[in-house]
């Protein structure tokens, strides 16, 4: 008998499943393509013998519309919800979320706890998905490793399966309680109403799992975690190296048998983040400012060997960036310009040659291969721009003087990536972009990465994309306008990069 689901059926005429990447014991996860918004998505499949039950799709449906409700960098995006009914009254019911890349935490922690920062920054980053989430009145009721998904970007936290409203009864239908044993707070054992305070004990317990690799009151079974509780010892974190006592302290507090005595999801991640060593400086990407430069009358270019000749063309490369410095009166300006190449050897050898600069002036950039002649030309406007300096729209007085402009020349992938990323970066710094967007903007960016692997066809829909996705976030307020431009250039010029 064909299976229900199979690779390349179409789902509510839109989605076309492409693989199955998970499973659970209610459902099943597949890759599938959005086929009206040309996408790739994960689809949640509600197992076929839940589906016939009402009672388990109206759960299904209800997870979605909590999770959709939460727009949150740390909170998987969901996008649908759908139902479909097969020739033979077979009942289709499934989710339509983001499609994440990364790695369960409890996969990773299948190796052992994480250092203390790595765990402290996880724990805030939960905590601050929870804090959106009962601003809103929900409360996850199953925070565990499993889910959490750790990302490029930071952690999304997934799986709002059995979410329900604060003050909502704490039970199912027959009495029994949701959850996962092991993570499950002490009061939902006696029927409490749900509460924020139980996925903060949820989160103490993956906290202390995470820095010391075993959970507080081990337990499969509610009579085994009824039994922990009566008679275990006192969790302790003592015997993990260098934890600030404060972080201890707050993270013990969360697993407090009384939840009034418990910190709430924002103070938790106030205060996580409050003891996190500081982050080590970024060292990926060069950034220097990019300035447009008056034309040179006096200097020729550069030789190979680092002294001015008239009508050498040997210095344009793809990477060349301009530093100015010395400006002002009473002042002369002195350009230096930094050739970088790869490997590096060759890049210290170019460094080192234009240390030995006499002139005061770098060789005009006009005296490139594509530029016209060598030869001195009048401090009149030149008829053609030069080659590394593009016409670009004039930005705000808080547009970044440190990121380098689009060039119009492609180069590679990971250049003109890099290129996109900083803008993103820039823009963050300024105020200019949002700061759930610039996430959304550098996951984007990162998928766009992953799909160049299968070639320059893969490569255009993912730069349609997030150009659209700039389009939609300027109509939102979310970027400025000027910012918005710079992208929209950078991305397109991402697009003619070499792969």
């Amino acid at each position: 008998m064909k299976a229900a689901l199979h690779p390349g059926r179409l789902l509510a005429r839109r989605y076309r499943l492409i693989d199955q990447i998970g499973s659970g014991g209610m459902s099943v996860i597949w890759r599938a393509r959005d086929e009206v918004l040309d996408r790739v998505v994960a689809l949640k499949v509600l197992a076929p013998s839940l589906a016939a039950d009402a009672r388990f799709r109206d759960m299904v449906r209800e997870e979605a519309r909590a999770a959709a409700q939460l727009v949150h960098p740390h909170v998987t995006a969901v996008h649908d919800y759908g139902e479909t009914v097969d020739p033979d009254g077979t009942i289709t019911s499934f989710v339509v979320m983001e499609l994440l890349s990364g790695e369960e935490l409890e996969l990773r922690l299948t190796e052992g706890p994480l250092p203390w920062p790595e765990a402290v920054e996880l724990g805030a980053q939960v905590a601050d998905a929870l804090a959106a989430a009962h601003r809103l009145g929900i409360v996850h009721r199953d925070i565990t490793p499993a889910n959490v998904m750790m990302t490029a970007m930071g952690v999304k936290v997934l799986d709002f399966g059995i979410a329900t409203r604060i003050g909502a009864p704490d039970e199912d239908e027959d009495g029994g309680t949701f959850g996962t044993p092991a993570y499950v707070a002490p009061e939902r054992l006696h029927g409490a109403p749900a509460q924020p305070a139980t996925d903060v004990y949820s989160l103490g317990v993956l906290l202390h799992e995470a820095l010391t690799g075993r959970v507080p009151y081990p337990a499969d079974t509610w009579e085994q975690l009824s039994a922990a509780l009566a008679g275990g010892p006192a969790p302790t974190l003592a015997d993990v190296p260098e934890l600030p006592a404060a972080v201890a302290r707050i993270c013990l507090r969360s697993l407090s048998r009384d939840p009034a005595d418990r910190p709430t999801a924002r103070q938790l991640a106030t205060e996580l983040r409050g003891h996190l060593p500081p982050p080590d400086p970024p060292t990926a990407t060069i950034r220097v400012p990019t300035l447009a430069l008056p034309p040179s009358t006096t200097t020729p270019p550069l030789s190979a060997a680092g002294t001015a000749h008239a009508g050498d063309a040997t210095a344009p490369l793809a990477d060349e960036v301009t530093a100015l410095s010395g400006a002002g009166p009473g002042r002369s300006r002195r350009r230096v310009a930094l050739l970088l190449l790869i490997p590096v050897v060759l890049a210290v050898g170019v460094a080192l040659a234009g240390a030995a600069l006499l002139p005061d002036r770098q060789p005009d950039r006009r005296a490139q291969p594509s530029a016209g002649p060598a030869t001195p030309v009048p401090p009149d406007p030149p008829t053609d721009p030069p080659a590394t300096e593009p016409s670009r729209p004039t930005l705000a007085p808080s547009s970044p003087p440190a990121t380098r402009a689009p060039t119009g020349e492609p180069g590679t992938l990971v250049e003109a990536a890099n290129r996109v990323d900083g803008l993103i970066d820039a823009g963050l710094r300024d105020g200019e972009i949002r700061d759930d967007v610039g996430l959304d903007l550098r996951n984007e960016l990162r998928n766009l990465l992953a799909a160049a692997g299968s070639g320059r066809d893969e490569l255009a829909r993912p730069v349609a994309r997030l150009r659209e996705k700039v389009t939609v976030r300027l109509g939102e307020g979310a970027i400025s306008p000027a910012y918005a431009q710079r992208l929209d250039a950078a991305i397109a010029e991402l697009g003619a990069a070499r792969v």
